[in-house]
């Protein structure tokens, strides 16, 4: 059985960084070994939680785990606290990382133009210098325009989707070109032809070509998703998959998990229900 090791948060309610990945890279047939950056009672769109943040006992499990002299097929990296937790999974890498493992790096900074609150411009360059490491990246739209300097204010002004599409193409080829890692922007939302609908999609992104996928949308953003998304990803590479095959299952999955939640009209901080579709994942 292959094993992934996944480096992020412990967040008891929102179902999103392990909470999501555990479930999503066990039925794809992949043991999910979790490195907890941090311990909370909740995710933090909540509006009230509590945080231990586990920096100082990353170390540990590096140490321990290389005693026992584990090796990993893949390592999964999302949710830090700060640079300091990127330092500590840099010397994770020189332990664990070889030509054999697969390396999915989740630029977590930021969403919908806004930066989280452990954001700092040292987080920035140390998540700059850790996405040139992976084999796959996975940024959100806020989190490639961090990383490339492409205004995310400019990008929302554009009238039509095709000036957006090339805009965010060109920052993704601009990040896989810096980094030679594969890249997949997630959460575009290009502007629409017609102002009653809304649309959201996927952008893939190699040294040789793209591919992009675009859908309804329904307006509502949930805990968790890219955390699931990014999971999927990870266990399509496990399985050999081509990661365009694993981003239409993602979508898929996201897209009847998004339906049914919002049916029941769920507070979005408490993320999807996902679980009674995890069959969809099975190989």
């Amino acid at each position: 059985m292959k094993k992934v090791a996944v480096i992020q948060d412990m967040s008891s309610y929102g179902k999103c960084s392990l909470t999501a990945a555990i479930p999503v890279l066990s039925v794809m047939g992949v043991q999910a070994v979790p490195l907890p950056t941090a311990i909370l009672t909740a995710q933090t769109g909540y509006s009230s939680f509590y945080c231990e943040d586990l920096t100082s006992k990353m170390e540990y499990f590096t140490e321990e785990w290389n005693k026992l002299g584990v090796a990993f097929d893949g390592i999964h990296t999302g949710f830090v606290t700060g640079k300091e937790q990127i330092d500590n999974i840099f010397r994770f890498l020189d332990v664990f990382h070889s030509n054999e493992t697969t390396l999915l790096v989740d630029p977590v900074m930021g969403d919908h133009g806004e930066v989280y609150k452990m954001f700092t411009g040292e987080l920035l360059d140390r998540m700059r210098a850790l996405v040139t490491c992976a084999d796959l990246i996975t940024p959100n739209v806020t989190e490639c325009c961090l990383l490339t300097g492409l205004s995310y204010d400019k990008l929302q002004h554009y009238q039509n989707k095709t000036d957006y599409m090339q805009a965010l193409e060109e920052a993704g080829q601009q990040l896989q070109q810096i980094t030679g890692a594969n890249v997949i922007i997630t959460g575009l939302n290009p502007p629409p032809a017609d102002t009653t609908k809304r649309y959201v999609g996927n952008m893939y992104i190699n040294a040789t070509r793209s591919f992009s996928s675009i859908r309804d949308y329904n307006g509502q953003s949930y805990s968790g998703t890219g955390d699931l998304f990014a999971s999927v990803i990870m266990g399509g590479m496990m399985r050999g998959q081509d990661l365009v095959e694993s981003m239409k299952l993602a979508e898929a999955f996201l897209a009847t998990a998004i339906e049914a939640t919002a049916k029941e009209q769920i507070p979005s901080e408490a993320g999807v229900h996902f679980e009674k579709f995890l069959r969809m994942l099975l190989s």
